[in-house]
């Protein structure tokens, strides 16, 4: 997920004003629109190769429409250049049914050999990115593109420019956790997974274009309020940004389900974090995936879950939640409703300014299909 800083508006119409500046600032730069010389012609500064992948389980875009891929099995995270260019209507839905079958089909495969492990959509284009495992005796990974026009294309992974950087200190008890959630904003990347470092939790921040050496991570502590004890080996599942109070913020989602805020700044390579738990959102739970929007002059963060569904949360306010430092029972915190008309949901991204795409489970498969933001 491409991190979107959404500002809470100040009160006076100087300061207004500016943080609306500032806003634009980043979400630009975000997006790659305004190009800082730490990232000026990136794809410039890849080099063309093959693309090996042992695994595929997380992507992210970047500036130039370039995609980070998330190889757990191989330590390893791709920035690949797609070349990906828009096609057809930017602001119309986007619907198929049967989804998985269609994928399997362009991958010479069946719909139950197939698991779609991740979906994208690059903001530069609106075209939609899935990342697909492919079991059995044609066992591979891929990286397939649905344009506007539903049309599926796998992307070549062969003698593309690209480069690469290897993970340090894998937990290999836990190797598929790796990598659990990819974001970039501005010229890092931001990892969250698991690593064999003291806090087994770690979030990397990594400098695009990649360094030739590895990064080591932030470790990062929690107060789980449900456990009622201070917890360092669970790892983020999913996050995104939000401006709090004037300041960028990695706002984190954890198993059974606390939510997490840290600022952007403190995560720093070798460091150590304690994140501030303002929301524990049920456990028994899995979150997926996040994204941020606005809507009717509001920030909202739209939240899909394995168990507990998709999460409509308020961050009116979000300033001035009191931390959970002690053990509580049941739902606290940040508040939130649930979207009760999204059911299945197992992926989910921004489409546009007013949509959001979902992967959705259905009686006869998988079904890719956009609705409004709520």
């Amino acid at each position: 997920m491409i991190g979107h800083i959404i500002g809470i508006s100040p009160t006076s119409r100087k300061e207004l004003d500016m943080r609306r500046f500032e806003l634009l600032v980043a979400v630009l730069a975000c997006f790659g629109v305004v190009a800082g010389s730490a990232r000026a012609d990136l794809t410039g500064s890849l080099k063309k190769q093959t693309v090996e992948l042992k695994s595929a389980n997380s992507m992210a875009f970047g500036p130039e429409s370039i995609l980070f891929i998330g190889d757990s099995a191989a330590a390893t995270i791709w920035a690949v250049a797609t070349g990906d260019t828009a096609t057809g209507d930017r602001a119309a839905a986007l619907n198929i049914e049967k989804f998985d079958s269609k994928v399997a089909e362009a991958l010479g495969s069946a719909a139950a050999n197939i698991t779609i492990n991740d979906m994208k959509v690059n903001p530069a284009t609106g075209n939609v990115f899935v990342s697909v495992s492919r079991r059995g005796g044609d066992a591979a990974t891929a990286i397939l593109r649905v344009d506007r026009a539903g049309k599926i294309s796998e992307l070549s992974l062969k003698d593309v420019p690209a480069s690469r950087v290897t993970l340090p200190n894998v937990n290999e008890k836990r190797r598929t956790m790796t990598i659990t959630c990819m974001a970039f904003m501005k010229d890092r990347l931001f990892v969250s997974g698991l690593s064999n470092e003291d806090f087994n939790s770690t979030l990397r921040t990594i400098p695009v274009p990649f360094p030739a050496d590895a990064v080591k991570g932030t470790g990062i502590e929690i107060y789980h309020g449900n456990h009622g004890k201070l917890e360092t080996a669970s790892p983020i599942r999913s996050f995104t940004f939000l401006d709090i109070a004037g300041q960028a913020n990695l706002l984190a989602a954890y198993q059974c389900t606390p939510l997490v805020k840290m600022p952007v700044e403190d995560l720093k390579a070798g460091s150590k974090v304690r994140g501030t738990t303002i929301a524990e959102l049920g456990n028994q739970n899995t979150p997926l995936d996040m994204v941020v929007y606005q809507k009717d002059g509001k920030t909202f963060v739209l939240m899909s879950n394995d168990r507990r569904g998709v999460m409509k949360i308020i961050t009116e306010g979000i300033e001035k939640v009191e931390a959970i430092s002690t053990r509580i029972g049941g739902i606290a915190g940040v508040k939130y409703d649930t979207v009760s008309q999204l059911k299945g949901v197992e992926q989910l991204d921004r489409l546009n300014d007013t949509m959001v795409v979902l992967l959705v489970k259905g009686a006869d498969g998988k079904n890719l299909q956009s609705v409004p933001l709520p």
